[in-house]
């Protein structure tokens, strides 16, 4: 009787834990939604989405996110062109060409990036990378999209690396043994075997880099540049959307329309990683079914 009151407690307290981030989620929902809807009694959204100007302290104000959802696309797309060869470029590496010896160096050192802060990696690129790249670049300045996709790169590779690797891991040795007892080399194995089997978990770290990149918020604050413009090179200062309510939301005072227009981009932003996330969870379902590891 008492090992069965036992287990019924042990039961609801994992039960409690496992809804507990369903229960955050919602909360963050709601919070998000009745925050950032009322930004639309004053502007009209379509005007909110694609207006040129972000001057939320102007007399009258203006709330067109257009130039932050632009530098948003502009250093996530750089970070992507970084991380993406480098990430999948390494877990190909680690998990087929490399040693017992070189992966006992390398998982630990790419998990030691994973964990380093943002702050930090802003930090590096503010005071090393920005500079360093105006001297070597002629930059007027080296706070700008270029930095900030450099930076952000480097950051997400550890993620894309990772799962990456995990996917490459999951496909069956069987398909290796069956592609060199057809004639075929390790290379050949590699890129036309192995790869194409894991093809959707390696969709799935793309994504989740990108989920990475544009949600980043210290490491953009610190070395993208500011500049609330929409971005015409790569060389030139931008703020994305993490950027500025980061930069705002202290100044901003509570209920005012610069309040919910901030909401508003946190509202978007969420949304944008929500549906990044699910098609991520998507195709990891599909690769999952595809290779018989699930129902």
């Amino acid at each position: 009787m008492f090992r069965r009151i036992k287990e019924n407690i042990y039961k609801s307290i994992f039960t409690v834990l496992a809804f507990s981030s369903l229960i955050f989620l919602v909360a963050i929902t709601i919070i998000l939604f009745k925050e950032g809807l009322p930004i639309f009694k004053e502007v009209n959204f379509f005007k909110f989405i694609f207006g040129n100007e972000w001057y939320p302290t102007y007399d009258p104000p203006d709330f067109g996110i257009f130039p932050l959802i632009m530098a948003s696309i502009w250093v996530t797309f750089g970070a992507l062109l970084i991380c993406v060869p480098c990430g999948i470029g390494s877990a190909l590496y680690i998990h087929e060409l490399a040693s017992k010896r070189q992966k006992s160096i390398l998982k630990p050192l790419i998990e030691i990036l994973a964990g380093i802060p943002s702050i930090v990696y802003g930090f590096f690129g503010m005071v090393m990378v920005a500079p360093f790249l105006q001297r070597l670049l002629g930059l007027p300045v080296g706070l700008c999209a270029f930095t900030g996709s450099l930076i952000l790169g480097i950051m997400a590779t550890p993620t894309v690396c990772s799962i990456a690797e995990d996917a490459l891991s999951y496909v069956p040795r069987s398909f290796r043994e069956a592609s060199l007892a057809l004639g075929a080399n390790k290379w050949q194995t590699l890129i036309k075997v192995i790869m194409p089997a894991a093809g959707s978990g390696i969709s799935t770290a793309i994504i989740l880099g990108m989920s990475r990149a544009v949600g980043e918020t210290m490491t953009v604050l610190m070395v993208t540049g500011g500049a609330a413009v929409i971005p015409h090179s790569f060389f030139q200062p931008v703020r994305p959307m993490t950027a500025s309510i980061a930069a705002e939301m202290g100044e901003a005072v509570i209920g005012s329309p610069h309040y919910h227009a901030l909401f508003a981009i946190g509202m978007i932003l969420f949304l944008i990683t929500l549906i990044f996330n699910i098609i991520a969870e998507l195709l990891s379902r599909r690769f999952r079914l595809k290779l018989g590891l699930s129902r």
